[in-house]
């Protein structure tokens, strides 16, 4: 029986709080958007300020499954959004951000090819 985890080369999230994430050492305090094969960009400014094309930017990336980070409770985007991915046959769960950073870092270790796109509101 193997008791010790895998070795994985892919990027993952070491620790997050309220209004920010770390990758490694580095804290990251904006949106932000993680591929485990190394993709990182900049995402939107807020719940509010999403739109089709943050969505489209998500699909660009080719990966096989999206996890949409939301902020500190879940928030759905709008269907239409999500047709880039539907098209693509890219599949996108949505979760609070906390849960998005523990599911993105479980499937990047198994090697699948996923992003996470995380809404970090920073606390009032």
């Amino acid at each position: 029986m193997k008791l010790q985890p895998d070795q994985s080369d892919a990027q993952t999230i070491s620790a997050h709080g309220p209004g920010w994430v770390a990758v490694g050492q580095e804290k990251i305090t904006h949106n932000v958007v993680l591929g485990a094969r190394g993709q990182r960009l900049e995402w939107a400014g807020s719940f509010d300020q999403l739109g089709p094309e943050h969505f489209q930017a998500l699909a660009d990336l080719g990966v096989e499954v999206v996890i949409f980070g939301s902020g500190p409770r879940i928030r759905f985007p709008k269907p239409a959004w999500l047709a880039p991915l539907g098209a693509r046959r890219i599949g996108i769960e949505t979760m609070d951000t906390a849960a998005a950073c523990r599911t993105y870092n479980i499937l990047a270790q198994e090697g699948r090819d996923v992003a996470v796109a995380l809404l970090l509101d920073n606390p009032a």
